[in-house]
């Protein structure tokens, strides 16, 4: 028991590990897009800056995925939930996770995919920076990959806990009800 424990905390903090630097990713968009206006004003050109603000927005939605699951901010249909038997309440929760854990694998499958064959093919991107497109791709690789992990999380907790860890609570939090 003690191992799952710890087994538990280690994947919290990867969790929030992840959200914090899905947060540095924002802020990076934030400084580029200062030192475009910056650039702008003083006659400089920063080739490829918008590509790049837009590689951290792509790492930092897929690297927070797994972060906002277990703090309750994703979607959820709550009202449904809280309205049926703690049984039928069960079975949904195992469908729910069961459904999203099945298509995180899948996209974390088609994603990583995409990586091999942007490398393999020496595909760039088209803009002024010709990035190597495996680079930024990888961001969003490793995201999905973090977001399957964390929905397979939650299905096994549900199966053996029969309750969710993300409960009502965290959800009325997060979304100021």
């Amino acid at each position: 028991m003690a191992a799952m424990r710890q087994l538990r905390r280690a994947l919290d903090a990867f969790y929030f590990g992840c959200g914090v630097l899905a947060a540095l990713c924002l802020i990076a968009i934030l400084v580029i897009i200062v030192l475009q206006m910056v650039a702008r004003w003083t006659g400089f050109v920063i080739p490829g800056a918008t590509s790049y603000a837009g590689y951290a927005m792509a790492t930092a939605s897929f690297l927070a995925f797994a972060h906002a699951l277990n703090r309750g901010s994703h979607i959820r249909v709550s009202i449904l939930l809280n309205s049926v038997s703690p049984t039928i309440r069960w079975f949904l929760e195992i469908w729910c996770f069961g459904i999203a854990t099945a298509l995180a694998w899948y996209l974390a499958r088609y994603v990583t995919k995409a990586v091999y064959w942007s490398w393999k093919l020496k595909d760039v991107s088209q803009g002024q920076d010709a990035t190597p497109l495996w680079i930024p791709q990888l961001s969003m690789s490793v995201g999905a990959i973090i977001l399957a992990v964390a929905l397979t999380d939650n299905l096994i907790n549900v199966l053996l806990t029969r309750k969710s860890r993300i409960t009502s609570d965290v959800v009325s939090q997060s979304h100021g009800e």
